[in-house]
């Protein structure tokens, strides 16, 4: 084991290097659905628990207790930041990461008013982003301006620094890579351009913070503890200091999360963001190998479109659509077989809708499966899907009367 500091400067053992497999500590299940809601990492939970014991009171309180847990707040905020690359200042903590997303798109909106009502958003923008830039531009009696996507899900570069160049625009929101198919944007580019059209950036890197290397080209970025390891119930909004942008609430103690967040959960966050920072590379080489696999073997099954760019990407998330087959149906074979996996659009997935991402793509589809491997995810967890995968596509299939069409 290796020694991990902690957002209070001490040092705790780091989880072992090499993965333990989430089917010896659950019977033979394997959890691929790690998008947005990994297991706990287990610096997390160590972190957690003793947030419990120390950070229990309200950090606006004056007295020992509260004087505590505001320690660990501010530490939580500066080990964010460090990851970052921006000052502590510059770091909240929300309630969530769609509200994170939400009022900072709503607040610099209204803070920009003067210069103008347009919002301009990448077409597979999560769908928090596409709803949250519509009421933002509504409200300040402008349009949500949409640019449109390649068959990789990648926006050209070009298109949207004309967009955004044009007279009007608020704020501009750009996703540093897709959390459905692992889709890099061109993120330098498209900031250099809104720099110099003085319109600042929001970037989501809910799904890449903790797994891959975030660039400094932001001006507004928002992030999801929970998808590298870190507790639910707590969201990351950082604000450059350059600028303007204000809460979209009414006057709160803690205006971007109205009634404070939780200590506990925040300080768990900045450990698992910590420490999920610390083996990125290792943990990079090791899951684009597995993904590749994935990717692979998921093409060679007849009828079946592997989805997303196949080298600029993130190193953990594979998605691919089968064609004559229901999402539903083989999400539901799928997890007899022991395989928790995704379908649909991976912000919606409850809805089991037609993915707007992959719609906007112009790709396949039907039959869509997502999943997004954690940390802990093996080489045999992979071997084991694969192996029962052809399977069921062919099984639903068959039940759907479609086989050999």
């Amino acid at each position: 084991m290796t020694d991990t500091t902690d957002p209070t400067g001490n040092h705790s053992p780091s989880a072992p290097s090499t993965p333990t497999s989430q089917a010896a500590t659950a019977g033979s299940r394997v959890h691929l659905d790690n998008g947005g809601g990994a297991p706990l990492h287990p610096l997390a939970r160590q972190a957690l628990l003793q947030a419990l014991e120390d950070g229990w009171a309200d950090p606006h309180r004056l007295h020992t207790e509260g004087r505590r847990a505001a320690r660990l707040l501010d530490g939580a905020r500066e080990a964010v930041a460090a990851v970052l690359g921006a000052r502590t200042e510059e770091v909240r903590f929300t309630a969530s990461h769609a509200s994170a997303l939400r009022d900072a798109l709503l607040g610099t909106a209204q803070a920009r008013r003067r210069a103008g009502g347009d919002v301009v958003v990448g077409a597979t923008e999560r769908a928090a982003v596409l709803h949250a830039a519509a009421a933002a531009a509504g409200a300040q009696e402008g349009e949500r301006v949409v640019v449109d996507v390649d068959r990789h899900g990648r926006v050209d570069a070009a298109t949207f620094a004309e967009r955004v160049a044009r007279p009007g625009v608020a704020l501009a929101a750009l996703q540093h890579a897709n959390g459905e198919v692992g889709t890099r944007q061109p993120l330098a580019v498209v900031h250099d351009a809104a720099r110099a059209a003085g319109v600042p950036l929001l970037v989501d890197a809910g799904a890449s913070l903790g797994h891959d290397v975030v660039p400094d080209s932001w001006d507004l970025l928002a992030a999801h503890p929970a998808d590298w390891g870190g507790p639910a119930g707590v969201g990351v909004l950082a604000v450059r200091q350059r600028v303007r942008a204000v809460p979209p609430g009414p006057e709160d103690a803690d205006p971007w999360a109205p009634g404070g967040v939780s200590v506990p959960a925040a300080f768990a966050a900045a450990v698992a963001l910590q420490a999920t920072t610390a083996d990125r590379a290792a943990q990079d080489e090791r899951r684009r190998l597995l993904t590749a696999r994935v990717r692979a073997a998921a093409a060679a099954v007849p009828d079946v479109e592997v989805v997303g760019a196949p080298d600029d990407r993130l190193p953990h998330v594979v998605t691919f659509s089968c064609l004559y087959v229901d999402g539903e149906a083989l999400v539901t074979e799928l997890d007899r077989a022991g395989f928790a996996v995704g379908s649909g659009s991976a912000c919606t997935a409850s809805t089991l809708e037609p993915s707007h991402v992959l719609a906007a793509m112009g790709v396949l589809t039907h039959g869509n499966v997502r999943i997004a491997l954690d940390r802990s995810t093996t080489e045999d967890d992979v071997d084991r899907f694969l192996a029962v995968l052809p399977g069921a596509v062919r099984r639903v299939r068959d039940v759907l009367g479609v086989a050999g069409l």
